[in-house]
């Protein structure tokens, strides 16, 4: 996918403490726990509390964070409102389905299922923000993202101001528990700050949301740029060698360009081949795994997203949230994401330092 579009704003709620604290110095979240759930945050700051009593926690945790990348930008109401979503709020799909079996499909409270669709969030979004633009969803297991980062980029190349792009999903224990009957997760207990010296079936779930507002061009607030986007379903080693290649060259770059790689490794041994091979793509480039950070779900490449661009803005890698790594880049201009959603959606997304014309 050509072309390029800038972060101007950004917010994340994820399993650590991403939403208030200075990335620099927020300490680490572990547990020994293979379920990862979000560091909740003060909703009554951006949410009226008779609102907040009717919602949901994953509506919750994505108008707030929706809301928080808004104030982060510094700019208007949003030109169009792009999400993507693996699961929506199973909390409400859940709850209306146990509804239907405990009522006899009688006398049905219609609140969860409205609330249970995937666009309740954009939704609720555009009432809060007054927004009658383009308003979109998109439901593609681990290219939900993905493929709304890439509408973004099309929308924004047709003349759109501004984007509101982000996702959101979230986990519960039902739904846990039915991942791990086809061997999502794996089967020992593992503390996530230690999920890499743990290579076996399997990996540790995780939720959260993360939102951008993109625009066309640089401004000196501009987290980074990103520069491409590279979707591939169910590719062999062989593909994704020769479509990383192909990536780089579409910007004219190298992977000797490239100072920093994000890595969707989660100790998972069925894939664990994918990073293997792709090890031998960058032997000289520094590697940062994120998945002990959020856990694995559809959208976590959004989370990823927003820890590179943070990273090229500091200049400095967190490195309290990784206590196994010893290397760390010094200038951060470019930054490669490679991650895969159980081996069958693969992305290459590429980071750079903003650069403003004329400064």
């Amino acid at each position: 996918m050509k072309g390029k579009c800038y972060i101007q704003g950004a917010a994340a709620i994820t399993p650590q403490h991403t939403f208030e604290g200075d990335l620099l110095s927020s300490p680490l979240v572990s547990g020994a726990g293979n379920m990862l759930s979000i560091v909740e945050p003060d909703y009554k700051a951006f949410i009226p509390a008779n609102s907040l009593r009717r919602m949901t926690r994953l509506l919750k945790m994505g108008l707030t964070t929706a809301l928080k990348a808004i104030q982060d930008s510094q700019l208007s109401t949003p030109g169009a409102i792009v999400t993507g979503t693996g699961k929506g709020s199973l909390q409400d799909t859940e709850r209306f389905i146990k509804d239907i079996r405990q009522y006899e499909e009688k006398a049905l409270n219609p609140t969860p299922f409205i609330q249970s669709t995937y666009n309740a969030v954009n939704g609720m979004i555009a009432v809060q923000q007054q927004v009658t633009t383009y308003n979109n969803t998109f439901v593609h297991r681990g290219f939900s993202f993905e493929s709304a980062l890439q509408d973004s980029l099309l929308l924004l190349a047709e003349g759109v101001s501004h984007t509101l792009t982000g996702a959101f999903d979230e986990i519960s224990a039902e739904h846990f528990y039915i991942k791990s009957r086809i061997g999502h997760w794996k089967t020992a207990t593992v503390n996530n700050a230690e999920l890499y010296h743990h290579l076996s079936p399997g990996t540790i779930s995780g939720e959260g949301a993360s939102f951008f507002v993109l625009a066309a061009a640089p401004t000196v607030n501009s987290y980074a740029c990103i520069a491409g986007l590279k979707m591939l379903y169910k590719p062999s080693p062989a593909t994704l060698t020769a479509a990383l290649s192909a990536f780089l060259a579409e910007q004219q770059l190298t992977v000797d360009d490239i100072d920093l790689v994000l890595s969707g490794r989660n100790g998972d041994s069925n894939f664990e081949h994918y990073y293997t091979h792709m090890d031998a793509s960058w032997p000289s480039v520094p590697q940062l795994p994120f998945k002990h950070l959020c856990g694995e779900y559809e959208t976590a490449g959004a989370f990823a997203l927003w820890l590179g661009a943070h990273i090229i803005r500091a200049q400095q890698v967190p490195q309290q949230w990784y206590p196994f790594q010893h290397s760390f880049p010094g200038r951060i201009n470019r930054i490669l994401l490679y991650n895969h959603f159980f081996g069958d959606q693969h992305v290459f997304i590429l980071l750079e330092h903003a650069v403003i014309p004329g400064a």
